[in-house]
């Protein structure tokens, strides 16, 4: 027997599991497991079903498990966004040859407006939605993903919840999105704190960081960019990966000691850490194997042998956080760095692999659970400090951390570069309502192994200058050239002004719309179009047209329109208008 429920968006929602037992309130679905067979719950367990939703030419967007996965387009020709879909080769969360998965949210973009079908909770389980091919039109399926655990091992029998919203705007959407999200998962304090300006030593010198290049671009910070308050060091300082509290021998003075001079120096400091794994030459895996995934035969898990490796100082092994002795552990180191060291934020790198599956301590607890009690943990450690979600499970994560990386590693590349702006953007709208976003660094000067072209910073740069969020310069500030100086403090004189993102007001992402004071509104166009060279510009008021970044006055006379030239193909534009 099936059973509609109607839900105030106008939309019926079909439940077809007889195991599952479903209220409405407004836009919001709940869940319970109310079975009496406590047979396994499936990595595909159904929830329930949205018939005929989907116009045959609609866009949309739908996010994916890890930070890494985006699927855009259209339910007949779907793109992704991303390098490492969910289902590709490398990170095996679903069948390669499976339907296309949707986690966490899909928005729609069609005739009627926009609509949005989304899970507001992640407690213990993904949620995940599906497009099927329906007897009148495309259906939408909802699904958990229950790891194959047991009801009768939970501590609860509640699910997943679910949001249906309608609107005739993508921001009404998202906000209205965020609002119930917030009641199953409170945001912490910094996400209505100022966003952090800084640098990061990854994009400069990667793991070859020493301390003391963190020193000659300290000093640099000092007399030429006393604008950059943060000082980021990223992975290298540590002598293993999983021994967080021991350098190694390109830092003879100690971490310590560096994280000390960076406060004196009048700087904020904060480090790199993947707290979930470890390599097999580190000292927690050698002293404490027990702490880790096992495999069905009870070994320690190889990350490789369930999903992508890890890109360096492989294998990794994952610390099982449904582990007390785990639990206490993870506090301790970070509650040392805190405390003893001094560091204000923590950048935690390689999160996802904390919700790998596999044979747990604990029967009942989920990935999703176990990551989220290690985060708890980490928190706890990490008291007032900032933490920075990396690499991270996007849902699972949800309350527990203040800023989240919503795109790839920045590379110097045309490709890399228009790639982040489509993750940025489809992202940006969890901008201080979920936590502050993160582009990643701005890097505007070439490497002797990576460079491009001016035209392609300069398309960087107005991605940054759209998206607000954090802003980290990721170059090595020694040798930073005019350009890279000039654009780095415009930026950051943006993010004085106001740090909140541009409006986009179609999946199109083509114009990007911001307030940055009562008389002055930015324009930012992205473009990548061979046939359209033009976009038409409007204002409530006569107003002064120039270009951002040059100064030049596009306009003779104050006027309420105004058509701007932009290039054939990948191109941008910053256009200031001002009453």
């Amino acid at each position: 027997m099936t059973e509609y429920i109607p839900l105030k968006s106008g939309v019926d929602a079909l439940l077809t599991n007889h195991d599952v037992h479903c209220e409405a309130n407004g836009e919001l679905l709940s869940f319970e497991y109310r079975g009496i067979h406590l047979e396994p719950i499936s990595t595909h367990y159904p929830l329930v079903q949205f018939e005929n939703q989907v116009e045959v030419d609609a866009s949309l967007i739908g996010d994916g498990f890890q930070m890494l996965c985006q699927t855009a387009g259209t339910p007949e020709k779907l793109k992704d966004i991303g390098r490492c879909p969910d289902n590709n080769l490398s990170y095996r969360i679903y069948p390669n040859k499976a339907p296309k998965r949707f986690y966490n949210y899909l928005v729609i973009e069609q005739s009627t407006g926009f609509q949005l079908f989304g899970f507001t909770s992640c407690h213990r389980f993904a949620g995940y939605f599906e497009l099927h091919r329906g007897r009148i039109g495309t259906d939408i399926l909802a699904y958990i993903d229950g790891e194959n655990s047991e009801p009768q091992h939970w501590a609860s029998n509640r699910l997943e919840s679910i949001a249906v919203i309608k609107g005739t705007t993508l921001e009404s959407v998202y906000l209205q999105y965020s609002e119930l999200i917030a009641q199953s998962h409170p945001v912490r304090k910094g996400v209505q704190q100022p966003v952090p300006i800084g640098w990061c030593s990854w994009y400069a010198y990667y793991a070859d960081v020493t301390e003391q290049l963190i020193k000659d671009n300290l000093r640099c910070m000092q007399q030429e960019l006393p604008e950059l308050e943060w000082v980021l060091l990223d992975d290298g300082y540590q002598a293993y990966m999983g021994d967080w509290l021991t350098p190694s021998d390109k830092f003879p003075g100690g971490v310590k000691s560096l994280i000390q001079n960076i406060r004196e120096r009048g700087k904020k400091p904060a480090i790199w850490l993947a707290p979930f794994i470890a390599q097999a030459e580190s000292e927690v895996f050698q002293q404490h194997p027990d702490w880790f995934l096992r495999d069905s035969q009870g070994h320690p898990l190889k990350a490789e042998e369930v999903t992508y490796g890890g890109w360096r100082c492989t294998p990794w092994y994952v610390l099982d956080a449904s582990n007390p002795e785990v639990i206490a552990h993870l506090t301790h180191f970070v509650s040392v760095m805190r405390n003893e060291w001094g560091v204000e934020m923590f950048k935690l790198d390689a999160n996802y692999w904390g919700t790998l599956k596999g044979v747990r301590q604990k029967e009942g607890i989920t990935g999703v659970e176990a990551y989220r009690m290690g985060m708890e943990a980490i928190i706890e450690g990490a008291g007032d400090a900032l933490i920075l979600g990396c690499n991270a499970p996007m849902w699972p994560s949800l309350g527990l951390v203040d800023a989240m990386r919503v795109s790839d590693d920045v590379e110097r590349d045309t490709q890399r570069f228009e790639q982040i702006a489509k993750e940025t953007f489809y992202r940006s709208w969890q901008h201080q309502k979920l936590w502050l976003i993160d582009p990643d660094c701005a890097t505007f000067t070439s490497l002797a192994n990576q460079a491009t072209e001016r035209a392609s910073y300069e398309f960087h740069r107005n991605v940054l200058l759209a998206s607000g969020g954090m802003l980290l310069s990721g170059d090595p500030l020694p040798e930073l050239t005019g350009f890279a100086k000039e654009s780095l403090k415009r930026l950051i004189e943006r993010q004085k002004a106001t740090g909140r993102s541009a409006e986009f007001h179609s999946l199109s992402l083509n114009h990007g719309y911001l307030k940055l004071t009562e008389q002055k509104h930015l324009h930012c166009l992205f473009h990548s179009d061979e046939e359209i060279n033009e976009y038409t510009l409007t204002s409530d008021f006569a107003s002064d047209w120039y270009d951002f970044w040059t100064g030049e006055k596009l306009n003779e006379e104050p006027t309420q329109l105004i058509v701007v030239p932009i290039n054939r193909g990948l191109d941008s534009r910053a256009i200031l208008s001002v009453i």
